[in-house]
C-alpha cells in the first residue's frame, strides 16, 4: 500500500517516536510510505522513508500526494487529511496519539475533530473508552513499543555508587506540558532530597528544549539536580541505566512511553496513574503507582530508596513485563488494522 502520514514535527518525544517507528517499519516491510510535513518541520529521528515538505507552514489538502491510506494524527492534521481523502487521495484513518481536548489549548477544535472520521486508532484501553464515551467511536488499539536500543546495561550495584533517582523534564512554555505535573514532580523530588540528601537526582531533558527554554534553564540551575540532555537513543538508554529509580508524574498520557523504556533498562518505576500506563504498570507488581489525589509520589520514591529488596524485585519484574512491548509488534497490529479498514471500504 501507499501510505501518507501528515506530520507536524518529528522532534524528540513519545508521539513523534511512534510515528517515526511505524513509518520506518512499514517502509521496510515493503509499503510505499510518505511523510508529509509543513515547511520548516523538524526531523530529529532518522527516517528511512520518503519525507516531503509543503511550501507553506500549514498543510492543506492540495499538499497531499495520492495514496491508498492517509494516516492523520494530531487534531490539526485531521481536517486537511479528510479533505484530501474526499479528493480521492486515500482512505482517511486517524491514529490518535493523545486525547487533546482534555489537556491542550483550543479544545473546542480538537473535540470537534473526532467527528471527522470514524476510522480511528488509539494507544490504550483507557483512551479507547474516553473516545467511545465522548464521541461514540470505538477506536482500534495499537499499543506503544520500545526500541531495541533500550536494554539493561547492568551498571547498578557498583560499591560506593550513589543511588540515582531520575525523571524527564520538558519545556513548560507553550502550554503543552501541564499534564506532566512538573511543579508537583519537583516538589516531590525536593522532599526526597531533604529526607535523603545522599541520593542523586537527575533531570533528563531534550537538548533542543533546554536551549530554547529560560524556565528549564532556571530550574536546572538548582544545585539539587544534575542535568542530562541526551541527543539520541544511545545516550537516553545510558541515562535510564544510570537510574535506580525512574519517576513519572504525568496525570494524562495515552501511552506514557518513558516509564516503559525505563523499565526495559532495569530501573524501578515510581509513577502517578496517567491512564495509558495501566497497559504495562501494576502497583506492587512491577512498579509503585499512585493516584494524584493521594499525594504519595515522594513517599513511594522514599519507600524504594529504603527497601532495596522491593526496589530490585519491582525492577526485575518491570524489565521482564516490558519485553512484550516492541515496535515490531505495534507495526504488525497497525498494519493488520489498516488492511481490515481498507478491505471493508473497498480499497486496495
Amino acid at each position: 500500500m501507499r501510505l501518507i502520514f501528515p506530520v507536524l514535527t518529528l522532534s524528540r518525544g513519545g508521539a513523534q517516536r511512534m510515528l517515526a517507528e511505524l513509518a520506518n517499519r512499514l517502509s521496510s516491510t515493503g509499503h510505499d510510505v510518505v511523510v508529509l510535513m509543513p515547511a520548516g518541520g523538524t526531523v530529529e529521528y532518522e527516517m528511512f522513508c520518503q519525507v516531503i515538505h509543503s511550501p507553506a507552514a500549514t498543510l492543506t489538502e492540495h499538499d497531499f500526494p495520492y495514496g491508498d491510506v492517509i494516516v492523520s494524527n494530531y487534531y490539526t492534521t485531521v481536517l486537511a487529511a479528510q479533505r484530501a481523502s474526499e479528493q480521492g487521495k486515500g482512505i482517511h484513518v486517524r491514529l490518535a496519539l493523545c486525547y487533546e481536548p482534555t489537556f491542550l489549548p483550543d479544545n473546542n477544535q480538537s473535540f470537534a475533530s473526532y467527528s471527522i472520521t470514524r476510522n480511528l486508532m488509539v494507544l490504550s484501553r483507557w483512551q479507547q473508552e474516553i473516545v467511545r464515551i465522548n464521541h461514540g467511536i470505538k477506536g482500534r488499539i495499537v499499543p506503544v513499543g520500545v526500541n531495541g536500543d533500550f536494554h539493561n546495561m547492568h551498571l547498578r550495584g557498583v560499591p560506593g555508587r550513589s543511588l540515582v533517582v531520575s525523571a524527564i523534564l520538558r519545556k513548560p512554555e507553550g502550554g503543552f506540558s501541564g499534564h506532566r505535573e512538573q511543579e508537583y514532580l519537583l516538589q516531590e523530588l525536593n522532599t526526597v532530597k531533604e529526607l535523603h540528601p545522599e541520593v542523586q537526582i537527575y533531570l533528563i531533558t531534550p537538548p533542543g528544549e533546554y536551549a530554547d527554554s529560560p524556565a528549564l534553564k532556571a530550574i536546572l540551575a538548582d544545585s539539587r539536580y544534575q542535568t542530562r540532555t541526551p541527543s539520541n537513543d544511545i545516550e537516553l538508554c545510558y541515562h535510564y541505566n544510570e537510574s535506580d529509580i525512574f519517576v513519572s508524574s504525568s496525570t494524562f498520557d495515552t501511552g506514557s512511553l518513558p516509564g516503559l523504556e525505563a523499565m526495559r533498562c532495569g530501573a524501578a518505576l515510581a509513577t502517578v496513574y496517567s491512564g495509558g500506563n495501566l497497559e504495562y504498570g501494576v502497583h506492587g507488581h512491577n512498579c509503585l503507582m499512585s493516584y494524584r489525589f493521594e499525594n504519595r509520589l515522594a513517599q513511594d520514591i522514599v519507600t524504594l530508596i529504603r527497601d532495596k529488596e522491593l526496589r530490585e524485585r519491582l525492577a526485575v519484574k518491570g524489565e521482564s513485563d516490558s519485553r512484550r512491548f516492541t515496535w515490531e509488534r505495534s507495526m504488525k497490529i497497525f498494519q493488520g488494522e489498516l488492511f481490515d479498514i481498507v478491505a471493508k471500504q473497498g480499497g486496495v
